[in-house]
């Protein structure tokens, strides 16, 4: 009998529309935890889900049966549907247009986790563009800046 085998991890990235600070800490760990029930959903495993007011990092074993497109469509579409339920000010709530993924090798998961769950401390030095900019020339991705921050 046949199988198919894989263990794929994938560092997430994407910030709200705009850049803004739609994030408020009074939804941000209910937020996580939805994110984390969609990753679920989708037959995939969250590992940390972080961030601050206006961008989220998600660390998660993906499952071999979704494209990571279709996973972080689902995730981006399910959240922002739900943050816009929870008051006012999230009535006109949304995601960036795209995302930013990253393999992830086993030998540094553990490496990455503390990385996502540290985020409020990393961004009192280093700002959002500045940590985005750096992930894209550390992995050689070709980006257009016409589009990176809507």
């Amino acid at each position: 009998m046949s199988q198919s085998l894989a263990q794929l991890y994938v560092h997430i990235i994407f910030h709200t529309k705009y850049n803004q600070s739609l994030i408020y800490p009074d939804v941000e760990n209910e937020l996580y935890a939805y994110i984390g029930g969609i990753i679920k959903a989708n037959q995939s495993v969250p590992i940390t889900i972080n961030g601050i007011e206006n961008h989220i990092h998600i660390l998660a074993g993906m499952s071999k049966n979704i494209a990571l497109s279709k996973l972080v469509e689902e995730i981006k579409r399910n959240s922002s549907r739900w943050i816009k339920t929870k008051g006012e000010k999230y009535r006109g709530f949304a995601w960036q247009g795209g995302y930013a993924g990253y393999s992830v090798s086993q030998s540094v998961v553990e490496r990455v986790r503390k990385y996502i769950d540290r985020q409020k401390e990393h961004h009192k030095r280093v700002s959002f563009q500045d940590e985005y900019l750096q992930f894209l020339a550390e992995y050689r991705v070709d980006f257009d800046e016409n589009y990176l921050w809507t």
